[in-house]
Parts: C-alpha cells; structure tokens; sequence
C-alpha cells in the first residue's frame, strides 16, 4: 500500500499502488466530488474498461496486459484514473514497469517533472496512456517470436510438444485480444470528444495512441489467423501419423488372420491329413512363414507397406 503525491506548478499527481479501503476514504476527502461508485470501483478485482464522464473530471478505467510466466498467458492489469483541471490520479496495483518507472523518474528527475507537468494534467495523463500502449508491443513481439518457433518445429519436433505449443500461443492470443479491443473505444472517446479540462492540442496525440492500439489490433489478428492455420496443419499432420500406425496394424491383422485359421483347423479335435506325419509341424510352420512372405510381397506391390 502506498499513496505518493507530485505537485508541480499547479499540477498534481497523485499516485495509488495497491490501495486500502483507508486510501480510497483518504482520496475521497481530498476530492470530495468524486462520485462514490467511482471510488468503490477502484477497490474492485477486475472493473471493465470503461470512461465515466462528469462536469469536472473523467473517471477512466484500463487495462493492459502483462505477461504470466508461471501459466504462459497474458493476464490484464487494471488501471483506474481520475483526470480532472489541475490534477491526476492513478490508481493500480503497481506491477506495470512503465506506469511506476514514470512517476518514479517524475518524483526523482526534476527535469522529467517540468517536462511532464508544466503542460498540465492532461499532458501527464497522456503520457500514462502513451507509456502502457507502447509497453503492450514488446508482448506483441514474443507472441510473433513463439509462433516462428513453432513453424520452424512442426515437421521436426513431436506432435504432442506441437500442439501444446500451438494451445498455449492461442490461448495467449485471445486473452490479448480480449484485453487490448476495449481500450480502443476509450481512446477513441478521449480522441473526438472535446472537454475543458483536456487540451485541445492532444487531439492528435490520442490520435497517435489510438492508431497503435489499431495497430496492436490487426497484429493480433494476424496472429489469430496464422496459429489457426498451424493448428490445423499439425490435425493433419496427426491424422496422417494415426492413419499411418491404423495401416500398419491393419497390415498385421490380415496377415494374421489365415496363421490363425491353420492354427485353428489343426487345434479342432478331429481326424486331419498328415497330422500325424513326423514332418507335419514343420511342413506347418513352413505354410504359415509361406503365407506371410506372400501376403508381405502382396501388400508391398499395392504400396500398402
């Protein structure tokens, strides 16, 4: 739990990681126009992205994504902020790198502080956004990274380790898309909709954020389409693998089937030729081994073998 404030000129950031139902009361006194949903909102698991507008300030809840390693999946992370005349506050819960490397670099770095915060909170607050869209492409690129390692291994490596590679790529893929696809509505809004408190000159500027999360968008699409072109190569692949082990054991069956009819003749309790000559079981023997030599050279000439 920490709550740190900067203030720069009539500016103020304030900045809440993990927070407490203790914090929230605090940041509820400090801007009593807060609506209280929007303040309970904060202390939520998982709010859906969404943009609250009031007279005076914009409630605007995000998420972006991080990477799991443990489960090998992107996993969203919540950020909720208010965005006011004057100020900015950014609720989280402090494992986005570059959300906390920013206020980090504007609390130590006095220059960073002027350069962010002498425009106003609207620039601060674009800077957030900016920040956490562009952190989404790194993922973007290890999900291309993974795919092209397993175009470089399906005729290689073994089915099984194919396809589970496949699963968790595809997987990753869609908690993506279902991650990064709300957050265009909201920059969208932020982009067209003119408000008092939001320099107009940033227009453009979402502009910019709104055109990389298209971005993102048809990379992931891109992605969708050629994981589920992998996948179906490796069903085909694994159905040639099972129909290739059914040939080579149907193979086996027939030609087990006369063996086991001779076996089966001369295993009856009746009178049968020659089975009491000495050289019966091994005339036997060399029946069956002619059979199967036959039914081999059979099956090799229709290219069943």
């Amino acid at each position: 739990m920490t709550t740190q404030a900067i203030k720069y000129g009539r500016v103020t950031w304030t900045n809440i990681v993990r927070p407490t139902q203790e914090d929230i009361e605090a940041l509820g006194e400090a801007y009593p126009h807060f609506h209280p949903l929007d303040l309970e909102d904060t202390l939520s698991r998982i709010e859906r992205p969404k943009i609250d507008e009031y007279d005076d300030y914009l409630f605007v809840v995000m998420h972006f994504p991080l990477w799991d390693p443990v489960h090998r999946v992107s996993r969203p992370s919540e950020v909720d902020m208010f965005i006011g005349s004057g100020y900015l506050v950014t609720v989280h819960d402090g494992v986005l790198k570059p959300l906390n490397e920013l206020f980090q670099h504007c609390l130590e770095d006095e220059d960073v502080r002027r350069e962010l915060m002498s425009h106003g909170a609207s620039r601060v607050f674009y800077a957030v956004i900016d920040r956490l869209v562009d952190y989404i492409f790194p993922i973007l690129y290890k999900v291309d990274a993974n795919i092209r390692a397993i175009e470089e291994d399906i005729f290689t490596e073994s089915t099984r380790h194919v396809m589970q590679a496949i699963s968790f790529v595809r997987r990753d893929v869609i908690a993506l898309r279902r991650i990064i696809r709300p957050q265009i509505p909201i920059v969208s809004n932020l982009e067209r909709v003119d408000r008092p408190f939001i320099h107009e000159e940033l227009e453009e500027y979402f502009g910019d954020i709104l055109d990389h999360l298209y971005r993102a968008r048809d990379i992931l699409d891109d992605h969708a389409e050629v994981i589920a072109g992998l996948a179906e190569t490796a069903d085909t692949m694994a159905s040639y693998h099972i129909n290739e082990v059914m040939r080579i054991l149907t193979v086996f069956s027939v030609i087990m089937m006369p063996l086991e009819l001779i076996a089966g003749c001369y295993g009856m309790n009746v009178l049968l030729p020659f089975e009491d000559h000495p050289v019966a079981f091994a005339a036997l023997m060399a029946l069956m081994g002619l059979t199967v030599i036959v039914m081999l050279i059979f099956f090799k000439s229709q290219r069943w073998l």
